[in-house]
């Protein structure tokens, strides 16, 4: 699985790139119908190759990234996924209601994690220790919310509400509430995973 930080950077080169590409026609475009002394024409075909173009590149984008970005293989097989752990977290009052004080994970380990609310909408993401997510999740009230993930790199991370919910949901942040450990690669450092 690829980390998340790596395909952030990855998509964030090539959607620049994709961004430039249709600055240019927009250049390109504006300059052809607005020259001195000339009738504002396009040519067609130039027009409509290079448009043809964006849209097939901004397709091919996302074919390409689709086995890069690391929670589609785990959904699109969901169904086949036995989790090695799973944690069933509560949130109540503004508050994260944890199994234990820190809930370890083994390197490898696919995880659950069941996250219910028995009275607003919150969010539930895991932060690394820069303040960069590694995922999230929207937590309606009263039905089970889940995400699984599959953990490649040590560290410990931080739980925090990502929706709103109202003035007092800037607090919801747990501190060291995951380890990951028994990897060869800390959060943070460079590798495949």
């Amino acid at each position: 699985m690829v980390d998340s930080t790596t395909v952030l950077w990855g998509q964030t080169i090539v959607y620049s790139l994709y961004v430039v590409a249709i600055l240019v026609v927009m250049g390109v475009f504006t300059y052809n119908i607005t020259r001195d002394g000339k009738p504002p024409t396009v040519k067609d075909k130039l027009f409509y190759t290079f448009a043809g173009f964006l849209v097939v590149l901004g397709m091919s984008l996302h074919v390409v990234t689709y086995n890069t970005i690391p929670w589609v293989p785990t959904d699109v097989h969901r169904g086949d996924i036995e989790a090695d752990k799973e944690f069933a977290i509560n949130v109540a009052d503004h508050e994260f209601q944890l199994p234990e004080a820190r809930l370890m994970i083994d390197c490898e380990d696919t995880v659950l994690f069941n996250v219910t609310s028995s009275d607003l909408t919150y969010g539930f993401g895991l932060f690394r220790q820069d303040n960069s997510m590694v995922f999230q999740m929207q937590v309606g009230p009263g039905r089970d919310n889940e995400i699984i993930w599959e953990f490649h790199k040590n560290g410990v991370y931080s739980i925090r509400s990502t929706e709103y919910s109202g003035p007092l949901g800037y607090q919801m942040i747990v501190k060291d509430a995951v380890e990951v450990s028994g990897c060869d690669v800390a959060a943070g450092e460079g590798g495949a995973k």
